[in-house]
C-alpha cells in the first residue's frame, strides 16, 4: 500500500466518526484506530517479506492532521422533545453556505418539516422534524460531526 493511499485512510478515520478501521488487499493488511477520540494511528501492517514497510508507516503517522473536533456531551436535563440523529454524518442548518437555515430557535415548526442536513458518504439527508412545536434549543453547530441517537434540537 503506498504512503500518499495509508495517509488519506489515516485522514479519513480521523475526520470522521468511526473509531477503527481495518483493510485487507493483497500487498498487506492495514488496521488504524482512533485513540483518545482524535488522533488516527496505523496500529498493524503486515506485508508479505519482500517488501519493507517500516519507513512509510513512520513516515505516514507524523504527516497525518489531527482534527480535534469533540462531540459535546448530551444535555443532562433538557425539557421538551428532543429531535436526534437518526445517522452518523456531519450536521448542517441550512442547504448551503450562504443559505437560510432551515430552523432557528423560537421557529414554530410541524412534524414532517425538513430542520436541517446531516451529510453521510457524500450524500445529503433532509432531516425531518417527528415533533410539532417550537424550537428551544439547537444543540449542534455547522458542520459539526454527528452521532447516531445524539440529541440535535429540543422542541417544546
Amino acid at each position: 500500500m503506498d504512503l500518499r493511499k495509508l495517509k488519506t485512510l489515516i485522514d479519513l478515520v480521523s475526520e470522521s466518526n468511526i473509531s477503527e478501521l481495518e483493510i485487507t488487499e493483497a500487498d498487506g493488511k492495514v488496521r488504524i484506530v482512533k485513540s483518545d477520540g482524535a488522533v488516527a494511528v496505523p496500529m498493524m501492517m503486515q506485508v508479505p517479506a519482500a517488501a519493507p514497510v517500516a519507513a512509510p508507516v513512520a513516515a505516514a503517522a507524523p504527516a497525518a492532521p489531527v482534527a480535534a473536533a469533540a462531540a459535546p456531551a448530551a444535555p443532562a436535563a433538557e425539557t421538551g422533545h428532543i429531535v436526534t440523529s437518526p445517522m452518523v454524518g456531519t450536521f448542517y442548518r441550512a442547504s448551503g453556505p450562504n443559505a437560510k437555515p432551515f430552523a432557528e430557535v423560537g421557529q414554530q415548526i410541524k412534524q414532517g418539516q425538513a430542520i436541517c442536513i446531516i451529510e453521510a458518504m457524500k450524500i445529503m439527508n433532509e432531516i425531518d422534524s417527528d415533533f410539532s412545536g417550537t424550537i428551544t434549543k439547537i444543540l449542534c453547530e455547522n458542520g459539526q460531526p454527528v452521532e447516531f441517537g445524539q440529541p440535535l434540537f429540543v422542541i417544546e
